[in-house]
C-alpha cells in the first residue's frame, strides 16, 4: 500500500492554496456562488474542467497556472529565499537603511501634529455652532 500523494491532484492543490491564503471553504464557496459541500467536492477531485478551474483561480486570486504548478516544496523554497529589501540594503552580513530614520520620525510627528490641529479645528467649529 502506497501513501505517496499524486503530484497532479488538482483538488489538493486548490485546498493548499486556500489554506495558505487563510481562507475557509465557506469563504471560497461564497466567492464561487456555491456552498461548502461543493468546495469540498472540488478539493477532493483529482481533476477539474478548465472552466471551473478558471472560476476557482479567480476566486482565490491566483492564476490557473499557479494552481496547476503549485507544490509545497515550491512554497517552502519561495519563503526560504524571500528577503524584504524594501528600505534597506544587505551587504556583508549587515542591513543598511536607505533612508534616514530621523526623517521618518519627523514625518510621523508632523502628521500627528496636523491630525491634532484638524481635531481642534473640528471641535472649535462644533462649539461655535452650538
Amino acid at each position: 500500500m502506497s501513501t505517496a500523494t499524486k503530484p497532479n491532484h488538482i483538488g489538493r492543490k486548490i485546498s493548499r492554496i486556500r489554506e495558505l491564503k487563510d481562507m475557509k471553504q465557506e469563504a471560497l464557496a461564497q466567492a464561487l456562488g456555491t456552498n461548502q459541500q461543493a468546495v469540498s467536492i472540488i478539493e477532493n477531485s483529482e481533476t477539474l474542467d478548465e472552466e471551473k478551474l478558471i472560476e476557482v483561480a479567480k476566486a482565490l486570486g491566483v492564476t490557473v497556472e499557479a494552481i496547476k504548478n503549485f507544490s509545497d516544496e515550491g512554497v517552502i523554497n519561495y519563503f526560504n529565499s524571500f528577503n524584504d529589501n524594501k528600505g534597506s540594503i544587505y551587504a556583508g552580513g549587515q542591513h543598511y537603511c536607505t533612508f534616514n530614520p530621523l526623517d521618518k520620525v519627523i514625518e510621523l510627528y508632523e502628521r500627528l501634529v496636523q491630525a491634532e490641529k484638524d481635531k481642534v479645528d473640528y471641535l472649535e467649529k462644533n462649539q461655535k455652532d452650538k
